[in-house]
């Protein structure tokens, strides 16, 4: 499959602002002549060797100023990232010199890359998988070490390998019984049913554990929303600084500091947790104040795990009652913090307004028992997700249906078998499985699903 576009694609691949580097990338059949139009090495080039790295500067034909110092390489085309012709030029990272440096590539014959465009053109031209052009995102977005590692394997092919295989078997099955359709009057042997149903639920187990295999996907993608809960002063900020390793929050004994959500991101064990510290839960004349808890009681609706903070040093209050009550059908972590200080706090009660669910005992300020909690909040994960191997994919919503829309499909397949339908409405089912999976590989997918997903990416990649 080859890009119809001929069109010579041009943008800016790193991020906006000042930096050390800033990489301005060309792709197509005119890169290697608009480089040759502004870059003037230093010293000649008589023959351009491709995955090299020549140092010159980039100067501007019509006024005859340079505008950079510059090491650019060129890729010839079908070894590069979009099997077509390449260049890419490492300026300085200001943002004047990569802009002027575009409008360059512009001016003398590129247009400005969309969203994608150089990876939706590595996978339009062979060089990647529709999977594999996903698992990209994958990689740039990952916050963990765990997730990195995940995406990268699939980069490298290995959950489209596990789809070509479960496809290579749907065809075999199908290839037997439309040879028997077609050519009824040849010495074909007739497909065994007891063998087409093994080979169906062969393929539907291993869909399913395909399907097992992702459940994790979310969350190694985005983190797991965790809000910090409690009334006012028992140290929800503390408890986040602690979490975090650093003073990223305000923390004063004047109740009502934190007006406002802080959201930090800490990796817990490879999974990434994403932390809301949120203003104490009271009653309160503050307008700003008001606005603070309001937008705490919405977080909570959408968290999937709370972590709610009580304060050892004092009773169980009214509000800290109806703040149980308000977590009563959340994923709840129950956190008696200020253990350093004489205890007051009654045990007992906070277990029982917290049925079923763990409590773990600290000091924010002295960093007691974080380990512990952080222990406590991994393993409530992995007892909702499964746990996170080798095996695991990080699979996004359209990987995800396409899995459960090819095993419903073969369950349908089934389910016609026991009833003893004609084999060519099995041979339906079984196709539809087969094309759902090729949709996760890009094989049959539509024009539609691949622009959509190209969209999501960001400029220069």
């Amino acid at each position: 499959m080859r890009v119809k576009d001929e069109d010579t694609i041009a943008a800016i691949s790193t991020p906006l602002g000042e930096g050390g580097i800033g990489i301005v990338r060309i792709s197509g059949e005119k890169s290697f002549d608009i480089a040759r139009r502004i870059f003037s090495p230093k010293s000649e080039i008589k023959n351009i060797k491709s995955r090299y790295l020549y140092l010159g500067q980039i100067i501007d034909p019509e006024e005859g100023y340079p505008i950079d110092e510059v090491l650019t390489a060129f890729f010839k085309a079908p070894n590069t990232y979009t099997r077509e012709d390449m260049v890419e030029i490492n300026c300085h990272g200001g943002m004047t010199a990569q802009r002027k440096i575009l409008e360059l590539t512009i001016r003398y014959g590129a247009r400005v890359a969309e969203p994608g465009e150089f990876t939706k053109r590595a996978f339009l031209n062979g060089r990647i998988d529709l999977s594999q052009a996903e698992a990209v995102i994958d990689v740039i977005r990952s916050k963990t070490d765990r997730a990195l590692v995940l995406a990268n394997r699939q980069l490298a092919g290995g959950f489209s390998e596990k789809i070509n295989s479960i496809r290579r078997d749907l065809l075999e099955i199908m290839a037997h019984i439309e040879a028997n359709i077609d050519f009824p009057e040849d010495d074909i042997p007739e497909t065994d049913p007891e063998i087409i149903k093994s080979e169906i639920i062969k393929s539907k187990g291993k869909i399913e554990e395909l399907i097992k295999n992702t459940g994790s996907s979310k969350i190694l993608r985005e983190g797991i929303s965790t809000l910090i809960l409690g009334r006012t002063n028992v140290g929800k900020s503390s408890l986040l600084n602690a979490l975090l390793r650093e003073e990223r929050a305000i923390v004063t004994d004047v109740p009502g500091t934190t007006r406002d959500i802080i959201e930090e991101y800490i990796n817990i064990k490879g999974i990434p947790v994403k932390v809301i510290d949120t203003a104490g839960i009271r009653e309160t004349s503050d307008l700003v104040e008001k606005i603070g808890v309001e937008r705490a009681k919405r977080y909570l609706k959408e968290a999937e795990m709370v972590l709610l903070i009580m304060d050892a040093s004092m009773e169980i209050t009214d509000e800290d009652r109806n703040i149980f009550e308000m977590v009563k059908d959340k994923f709840t972590i129950g956190v008696i913090n200020k253990v350093d200080l004489p205890a007051k706090i009654d045990e007992k009660e906070v277990k029982r307004l917290l049925p079923g669910k763990k409590v773990i005992k600290i000091s924010a300020l002295k960093e007691q028992g974080i380990e512990e909690l952080k222990n406590e909040i991994y393993n409530s994960i992995v007892e909702q997700i499964g746990p996170i191997d080798e095996n695991t994919i990080i699979a996004g919503q359209r990987q995800k249906q396409a899995l459960e829309a090819a095993r419903n499909s073969l369950e349908r397949a089934m389910e016609s078998m026991k009833v003893k339908m004609p084999v060519e409405i099995i041979e339906i089912d079984i196709r539809e499985a087969w094309e759902k999976l090729g949709e996760i590989t890009g094989d049959t997918v539509s024009d539609d699903i691949i622009n959509a997903i190209f969209e999501n990416f960001c400029i220069g990649k």
